[in-house]
This record gives structure tokens, C-alpha cells and sequence, in this order.
């Protein structure tokens, strides 16, 4: 009798022991993941019974949480809609969070060990916990100057205070509102989200960070540099700049988009300086083949592409790419930002804040000051870091009178300001016959003393005839409305 009930009291103990490690697993090393389980009811409903923190453009909320009398006791809004959605992102019950609401969600929420103390005085005194603060670097003048510049097109702009790498403007349309999808009725929530991924247009694609395409002949801008920092080029270097480029190793040839030389005499020379300015196409082939894929693509490298952007945000940023192993025909396309050339648009704006800056590029940044429950106490503010030094100070003074020449007298003259000398670059680049041109334009200004870069890319331009499709004509006007909104024209 006694044996079977021993056996008994032992599988029950083992059983115990069994439990104690199951627990004392789960608590200790589980724990943070459950905790951060999207589909984790007892989480989401005490992450939503605190009011979550607002995110700020200057001291307006472009994200805040007002009380409700349902289940979730707060409901997120967006009193600013579609403007700043790229920036904020959405924050749902079903489908999680994206942008600055995914990236800082710790401060919002209120988990953040930087609010501990507070948590504790909260406990302590019976207090309602709150989530803290974002203050974004965006300027909102800047910001709607930007937005409605870009109208109906699809595209992209971004600004960037070169000085610092703080970005000014970053919109992207189409965009969507994020209200809808930060609904309490689950059902409006759900049809929300799949009218969002069912749209082709890809409206919750960040297209200032998260989307890479050809940049064209904004890329010159670095195949010029490579050129300088070589010491075998000056801006009034000569260079050949027939109507066509025979391509090495190939029976192609590289047309001007003119279809007309940018060179004069038998020999069809012109300074290195004109062919950025008319943006020949020609020049800068040969140019790239005489300097060689290793030097473009280290020139490229120091000015960020090739590595992650915006690491520390946690934004997803993606990442700009000049490629490797090319023959020498494949160079020559690379030269003008074709083959295989990659770019977001803050990578190219990070190309004209560095020349802006005297050859240093900045590390970009959208996360101003984070802030406490009280909205008024900084816990921490983001310091401008050096990413880079892409040129000499000599080489950036060059550049910059050679982009100045490119507005005042090529192809950006529609970037031009009343008092303002403008620095530019315009691209048009290639994609496939099936759809239209990128057009791109890239900027900063005052010259003298630059307190603005900007890139602005325009995928599709609905009221446009695909021949009418170019930097100068259809991007370069929209960078002057937003460098005009910063520098207070």
C-alpha cells in the first residue's frame, strides 16, 4: 500500500518541480517578450489605461491621447492627419505601432526607465501614470510649405539644417491618415489597415527614408567631388563632352538628353564645371571611367551610402547603394546615378548638406528633445554628431560655386530666390519605357551661409506629359517653396 502512494507523492513532487521551473523561467528570462507580444491583452489594456505621451512639432501635439468611456481608456489622435503622418506613424490596437510611435514607444507609454522615478512618486502618492514627451525637429512651416508644393505628384521631400543634420521637413505622398486606424471599433480599425495595403500607391511607405531609387544626375554632384578630391581636376578642368559616349567594351553608346554636344570645337571640350552646369551626361561618363568605380564609390561611402542612416532613430531607414564589381560600362552609367545606383531621398539631401557644410556631413536626426510627463522637463536632447567628412573645405567651396552656377545659370533655374544666392542640382533619371522619369532636385541655401539642404524626388506627376518630365521643371520649384518657408521668405 505504502509503495504505490510513495510513487504517487513523487510524480506529484516532480510535477511541483516542474511547475517552480516553468514559472521562475517564465518571469525571469520570458517576461520582456510577452510583455511586448502584440496580441498580449493584459499589456495592451494597461498600456492603454495611462494616457499615453504626446509627439510635438514646436510645442503643438501632432500626436495626443484624449480620455474615452470604453474598454481602452485612451484614444490616440492625429489632429494633423496626413501631414505628419510619415513622421508619427500610427499606433494600433490590432496591428501594432510604425514610425516615431514604434521607435520611442518606451517614453510614450511611460515605460522608459528614464521616468522610473517618476513612476515610483506616481505609485507613492496614487497619481495617474502618464507617458512622456517627443519633441520632433521638424518645422512646421517648412513642413506645409512642403506639402502642399508637392500636391497630387508621388514623391518625396526632405529638408535638413546642414549645420546640424536635424531634419526640417520629411513628406511623402501619397500619405494616410493614421485616425482611422487608431480607432477603438476594431472593425473600422481592420478595414482601415486593408485599404492601406490593398492601395498600390503604397501610402504608409515612408518615401524621405524608406525607399531607394535612381537618382540620376544629382549623383553627379559626387562623381564631381570624386573628381576635385582626385587633385587631377579643377572646376575649369576641360573635359570631353560630346553629343554621345561611346561606352567601353560595348557597342552602346550614352546620349546627352539634349541629343546636342556640351563641348565646343573639334575636340567638343567644356570645363568640368559647365558640364554640371547643363548637366552633360557625356562628361561625366568619361569622368567616371577615368577616375574609376573604387574612387566614385569611396567618394559615395563618405557621403553615406553604403551604411545604414538614422541608426540611432530606429526608423528603418534604408540604405542608399552604390554597387560593387563594375565593368567599365556599368561605371560610366553609375557616374550619372543609372544601373544600379540606389538612393532615398535624405541620402541625396545628406549629399548637399555635406557640400553645405564645408564637406562634413551630419548625422541626421528627427527626435529632438525627449521629454517627461509634464511635457517641460527634458530628459534627454539629441546632440549634433559628425557622420562623416565627404570633402575637403576647399573641395566644398568649389562645389558650391559650381552648384550655384547650375541655378543661376542651367538647368536649376527654377530653384532661384529673390536675394538669395541658391545652390543646385537637377536630375531626371531613367527608369523603364513603361513608366515615366524620376525627376529630382537637390539644393541648399543661402550659398554664402547655408541654413537649408533639400531633396525633393517626384515619381509621377498625373498632370504632366512624360516628356515634360525633369528636375528643374517639375521638383526644383517645390525645393524653393520649403527653402523658402525655413529661411522665412
Amino acid at each position: 500500500m505504502n509503495g504505490p502512494i510513495r510513487k504517487v507523492a513523487a510524480g506529484c513532487m516532480v510535477l511541483v518541480a516542474a511547475l517552480l521551473v516553468n514559472v521562475t523561467y517564465v518571469q525571469a528570462f520570458q517576461a520582456e517578450e510577452l510583455n511586448q507580444r502584440s496580441d498580449n491583452r493584459r499589456v495592451l489594456l494597461d498600456e492603454y489605461a495611462r494616457e499615453r505621451g504626446p509627439i510635438l512639432v514646436g510645442d503643438t501635439p501632432v500626436a495626443q491621447s484624449v480620455r474615452t468611456d470604453d474598454e481602452f481608456a485612451y484614444l490616440r489622435q492625429y489632429p494633423s492627419a496626413a501631414i505628419y503622418a510619415p513622421a508619427t506613424g500610427y499606433y494600433t490596437i490590432i496591428f501594432g505601432r510604425s514610425a516615431v510611435e514604434r521607435a520611442e514607444n518606451e517614453i510614450l507609454a511611460g515605460t522608459d526607465d528614464r521616468l522610473f522615478a517618476r513612476r515610483l512618486v506616481d505609485l507613492v502618492t496614487n497619481r495617474e501614470r502618464k507617458g512622456g514627451g517627443i519633441r520632433l525637429t521638424l518645422d512646421p512651416a517648412a513642413q506645409q510649405a512642403a506639402f502642399e508644393a508637392l500636391g497630387d505628384n508621388k514623391g518625396a521631400v526632405v529638408a535638413l539644417d546642414p549645420r546640424t543634420g536635424a531634419i526640417l521637413a520629411m513628406v511623402s505622398k501619397p500619405s494616410f491618415d493614421p485616425n482611422p486606424l487608431a480607432s477603438h471599433n476594431l472593425a473600422e480599425q481592420q478595414d482601415a489597415w486593408e485599404a492601406l495595403q490593398a492601395d498600390d500607391d503604397k501610402p504608409a511607405l515612408n518615401r524621405v527614408i524608406a525607399q531607394t531609387l535612381p537618382p540620376g544626375s544629382v549623383f553627379k554632384i559626387v562623381t564631381a567631388a570624386t573628381a576635385l578630391e582626385s587633385g587631377r581636376y579643377q572646376p575649369e578642368s576641360t573635359v570631353p563632352g560630346p553629343a554621345e559616349y561611346d561606352l567601353p567594351q560595348s557597342t552602346n553608346t550614352l546620349p546627352n538628353q539634349s541629343g546636342e554636344p556640351c563641348g565646343t570645337g573639334a575636340e567638343q571640350l567644356t570645363t568640368l564645371t559647365n558640364a554640371l552646369r547643363v548637366s552633360c551626361n557625356t562628361a561625366f561618363a568619361f569622368l567616371g571611367n577615368d577616375l574609376g568605380d573604387d574612387a566614385l564609390r569611396d567618394q559615395a561611402e563618405r557621403f553615406g551610402f553604403n551604411a545604414e542612416p538614422m541608426a540611432d532613430e530606429d526608423l528603418n531607414a534604408a540604405t542608399s547603394a552604390f554597387p560593387t564589381e563594375l565593368d567599365l560600362p556599368q561605371t560610366a552609367l553609375s557616374a550619372i546615378g543609372q544601373f544600379d545606383v540606389r538612393a532615398t531621398p535624405l541620402q541625396i539631401a545628406m549629399v548637399s548638406a555635406g557640400v553645405a557644410n564645408g564637406g562634413v556631413v551630419m548625422d541626421p536626426y528627427l527626435v529632438d528633445e525627449i521629454l517627461g510627463p509634464d511635457i517641460v522637463t527634458v530628459l534627454d536632447k539629441t546632440e549634433p554628431e559628425e557622420l562623416s567628412r565627404a570633402v575637403s573645405t576647399q573641395t566644398a567651396r568649389e562645389l558650391t560655386a559650381m552648384m550655384v552656377e547650375v541655378v543661376e545659370e542651367g538647368t536649376g533655374q527654377n530653384a532661384q530666390m529673390d536675394g538669395i544666392q541658391v545652390a543646385g542640382k537637377t536630375g531626371t533619371a531613367q527608369t523603364t519605357p513603361d513608366r515615366p522619369p524620376y525627376a529630382w532636385f537637390t539644393s541648399f541655401a543661402p550659398a554664402d551661409d547655408p541654413q537649408v539642404a533639400v531633396a525633393v524626388v517626384v515619381e509621377e506627376a498625373p498632370d504632366t506629359a512624360r516628356n515634360d518630365i525633369g528636375g528643374g521643371r517639375l521638383a526644383a520649384p517645390i525645393a524653393r517653396d520649403v527653402m523658402a518657408a525655413v529661411l522665412g521668405r
